[in-house]
């Protein structure tokens, strides 16, 4: 059963919309002003909203604004309830990300019709949604079992080879395969953790208790975390002096956990490095902007066109057949998702053989002494 919420302060309204609502099998919540109705969305979350503009305490506009606002009720169809004479006041509810609206007095006809249409429309963006999931799943079984057999092909060859000659090599030959051994299995290792990460953010997307659990953790320090980060990623790659940082803002937290921050910035570095090359500048920096703490990533490596930065998504690899890429492609958009999740901003700026520019954004809460 559809759940609507009707948000008026004229009781008439209120019990006439919810006695045909019933009727036509909705089940109904009502709310007698904007405060009440911001509370009933939370605590209610219904499937469609009914509002009307002019209300005390908090008008229509103010109670769309701060559905809009939050990532948890964005998504719900809003249709505005007006008078005749606030026609005019429509385009502005219209901007700010209104739906629809129904004029007072609106028939039978046009009431159900407009909800209907709104659920209709929300399934559809659902099943997109799903059928997005069913092909990224799809990739999964394709990609996947390729890169696993490619790796463990590497590692039982180094491993075969050191079983079937164990007289006949050297010292340094057998430390060679040995390393080589090791760095197949990180990157099968990575493999794995990458899609399993992808998976469990998937999972919390579609949770909005999990979204609210997930944003009640922070990092303290975050900038303090960049300079390790940075340090730790630039000697992977043998590439100590080509990481420049300048991150001086300390005593805030960011709405995030430590792990997932550390995975953002390690995942972005890391592409930053590996498609750059050696004796160029890989740079971090970070600036509070509005409550957001902004981190910038820079490199001047290969970049992207605008046609892969409109394409960034799970398992996508750019031109791999070119550039031998490794991996299953995750680490860009597994970054994207959690930045949006903590309610973050998450932007890329790239010209091909020019260099790549990515700017997160991540609300922050100042430190008090």
């Amino acid at each position: 059963m559809k759940k609507v919420l009707v948000i008026d302060d004229a009781p008439f309204i209120l019990e006439s919309t919810r006695t045909l609502l019933k009727f036509e099998g909705y089940e109904v919540i009502t709310a007698e002003d904007g405060i009440e109705g911001l509370e009933k969305v939370n605590t209610e979350k219904p499937d469609v909203i009914l509002c009307d503009i002019s209300m005390p305490r908090l008008d229509g506009y103010g109670v769309l604004k701060a559905i809009r606002d939050n990532p948890n009720t964005a998504r719900i169809p809003f249709i505005f309830l007006t008078a005749f004479t606030e026609r005019q006041n429509i385009r502005n509810g219209m901007q700010l990300g209104a739906d629809d609206f129904l004029v007072k007095p609106y028939s039978r006809d046009e009431l159900i019709s407009s909800i209907g249409i709104q659920i209709e429309k929300t399934t559809l963006q659902e099943k997109v949604i799903e059928d997005k999931v069913q092909e990224v799943s799809k990739s999964v079984t394709q990609v996947l079992p390729h890169e696993f057999r490619t790796v463990l092909n590497q590692i039982m060859g180094s491993a075969k080879f050191l079983q079937n000659n164990p007289e006949k090599l050297a010292y340094e030959e057998i430390k060679e395969l040995a390393g080589d051994i090791l760095d197949s299995s990180k990157r099968l290792l990575k493999i794995t953790e990458n899609y399993l990460i992808y998976s469990r953010i998937e999972a919390i997307a579609a949770n909005k208790d999990k979204i609210e659990q997930l944003l009640s953790l922070k990092t303290y320090e975050p900038n303090s975390m960049l300079y390790d980060i940075g340090g730790f990623v630039a000697n992977r790659y043998g590439r100590d002096n080509d990481l420049e940082v300048d991150a001086d803002i300390y005593e805030i937290a960011i709405i995030m956990s430590s792990e997932s921050f550390h995975k953002v910035i390690e995942e972005l570095l890391d592409n930053a490095f590996k498609f750059s090359e050696t004796n160029t500048k890989v740079k971090i920096a970070s600036k509070a902007i509005d409550s957001m703490l902004n981190i910038n990533i820079k490199d001047n490596g290969r970049g992207m066109s605008e046609k892969q930065i409109a394409n960034v998504g799970a398992l996508m690899q750019f031109e791999r057949d070119v550039f031998e890429q490794q991996g299953v492609g995750l680490g860009l958009i597994i970054s994207k998702k959690l930045v949006e999740l903590h309610n973050g901003k998450f932007y890329i700026n790239s010209k091909e053989h020019e260099g790549t520019s990515i700017d997160i954004y991540l609300p922050y809460e100042t430190i008090l002494a």
